[in-house]
């Protein structure tokens, strides 16, 4: 039986990876701070992408968890950031791409599921009127 991850399986797998990398190179206090809470959050993230994907029953669910979850991912790389755990700014830069990707990937999965009731039409964007115009509203005819 072969089968195939969806895109966002694989960024959340990726981004896993990229952080575990990242973690092992920072500085020992921080390795067991901010590195054990990123590490744990992006295993989480990438658990939850498994069960939203196989889990069709429960589906929305587990994928507005997820959107708040990369939420809580984004913080943390900001708080990483903003103490200088990372080796550089370019490792960093990485990470919050592939974050921001996500969290994109995982707000379109979010709005697809999202359930639609009775009056899932009244929710369409307001339009803006339609502007009749007729000859004497032309701006010759309107002067004096």
């Amino acid at each position: 039986m072969t089968f195939s991850l969806p895109p966002i399986v694989k960024l959340a797998e990726r981004l896993l990876v990229e952080i575990e990398v990242a973690v092992r190179r920072f500085p020992r206090y921080y390795k067991y701070t901010v590195g054990a809470e990123l590490r744990a959050i992006a295993m989480r993230v990438c658990r939850l992408t498994h069960r939203a994907w196989r889990d069709r029953a429960r589906q929305a669910e587990w994928i507005s968890r997820l959107v708040w979850l990369i939420d809580d991912l984004k913080i943390n790389l900001q708080l990483g950031s903003r103490i200088k755990a990372f080796a550089s700014f370019a490792q960093f830069e990485v990470l919050a791409r592939l974050a921001s990707e996500l969290g994109k990937q995982a707000g379109g999965w979010n709005k697809r599921n999202a359930p639609r009731g009775q009056n899932g039409g009244a929710a369409a964007h307001d339009q803006r009127a339609q502007i009749l115009s007729t000859h004497a509203a032309s701006p010759l005819e309107a002067q004096p």
